[in-house]
């Protein structure tokens, strides 16, 4: 006997229909409209754009407004009309672009465009920590500005992709750089970076086995150059090894060995960072001497006070000097040099930056809940929160997860 069919809402006490429901709440979060402002840097020292035109129009598609200084983006090749069409405000007036809420740049800001700051805004920007000086840090915190340094920020992994992604840039550069200064045309000893049937290899010897290294190994390997790797971890060589392949040289820091192998080297890059401990370089001035006349060395740690002992710091104006015949490049901004390329790897980690911001709410909910971003801030709300900052310049700071537990 089939049973006849029953209708769920005829039978009430069943389904529940008259026993008490608990009230469905919205739990949504709200939107946050950003106001961001790209001011112009001086771009005979810096010419990446931290968003191009494609992000703005993401962003401003999402409902926010996106101001740009006029010529913000002329280093990586983008115009004023580029961005525009996309939504960007373009403004001749500098100072409007310093008072929207969130600022982007590329550098530092410096002690006029500090002043140019209404207050209470947030500035994401690249920090050199080992060219701070406290005229910058007290001026950020007399304007209570929340600062988040890009090369500071992390993803879900744990990883820096700021770091990773310049660092893939720097690393490729400086072999294309290399290649330029062995030319004639450079004052160079006049070979060809790579090999050729017949003729023996350009030797490449690599101080680091991280990001900047791999690629630059990378490169030289592509050019036909014998490269060589020293690093003071069997792990990181190893790891590097296995991406590369077994016709890459590796080695740890053997004294003699190392000083044999610079002998003979036509490139010397550095992409590791000295020691807090210890020797202040890796490669000793001595060494240098030793080194072929003519030969390269690129110091890709330079602003963090660089791994060769004969290394200065030089801006693009005046990016090269020789010390024993041996031609040094020894520039902080490596990816500057390829404006456009690095503007679009920049602009591929800010721009969902922003969105991720503005779907939480604001800034503080967005900090609160991603730990990665919240690595990256040095001073919130104008209190210093970067203690080796702090422990420089004698100033007080506090930790950034006890600030956020108040909110």
């Amino acid at each position: 006997m089939v049973k006849p069919k029953t209708d769920p809402a005829s039978n009430s006490l069943m389904y529940g229909g008259f026993l008490p429901q608990e009230e469905m709440l919205s739990v949504g979060t709200k939107h946050k409209k950003l106001v961001i402002g790209i001011p112009r840097e001086n771009q005979q020292l810096e010419q990446r754009i931290p968003l191009t035109p494609e992000a703005v129009e993401v962003l401003v598609s999402d409902g926010h407004e996106v101001h740009i200084e006029t010529k913000a983006g002329e280093g990586a090749r983008y115009s004023d009309t580029d961005y525009s069409e996309c939504g960007g405000l373009i403004t001749e007036t500098r100072q409007k672009v310093f008072s929207t809420d969130i600022i982007l740049k590329v550098s530092p800001l410096n002690a006029d465009e500090i002043e140019m700051l209404t207050g209470n805004q947030v500035v994401i920007s690249s920090i050199h920590i080992s060219h701070l000086n406290e005229e910058y840090i007290k001026g950020m915190m007399r304007k209570k500005v929340t600062a988040i340094a890009f090369d500071s920020i992390k993803d879900e992994y744990g990883c820096y992709p700021f770091v990773q992604s310049m660092s893939s840039i720097s690393g490729i550069s400086a072999i294309i750089m290399a290649g330029e200064y062995l030319s004639n045309h450079n004052g160079g000893k006049g070979v060809m970076l790579g090999g050729i049937s017949g003729i023996t290899p350009t030797e490449v010897v690599i101080i680091g086995a991280g990001t900047a290294a791999e690629y630059a190994a990378r490169a030289a390997l592509g050019f036909g150059a014998f490269v060589k790797v020293f690093d003071n971890s069997p792990y990181n060589l190893e790891l590097l090894q296995q991406n590369l392949g077994r016709r890459l040289h590796t080695s740890i820091f053997h004294p003699k060995v190392l000083q044999k192998t610079l002998k003979s080297a036509d490139v010397l890059i550095g992409t590791m960072q000295s020691p807090d401990k210890g020797p202040r370089y890796f490669i000793s001035e001595d060494m240098v001497r030793e080194m072929k006349k003519g030969s390269i060395i690129i110091d890709l740690t330079i602003d963090q006070g660089g791994c060769f002992e004969t290394s200065e710091y030089r801006t693009m104006l005046d990016p090269v000097y020789t010390r024993h015949d041996v031609i040094h490049f020894c520039v902080p901004n490596m990816p500057s040099r390829v404006a456009r390329t690095a503007s679009i790897a920049l602009s591929n980690i800010l721009s969902p930056i922003m969105v991720s911001m503005a779907a939480s709410g604001g800034l503080n909910p967005f900090i609160k809940a991603n730990m990665g971003a919240r690595s990256g801030i040095y001073m919130y709300n104008g209190i210093l929160t970067n203690e080796y900052i702090g422990n420089r310049f004698g100033l007080p700071s506090k930790d950034i997860d006890l600030l956020m537990a108040a909110f």
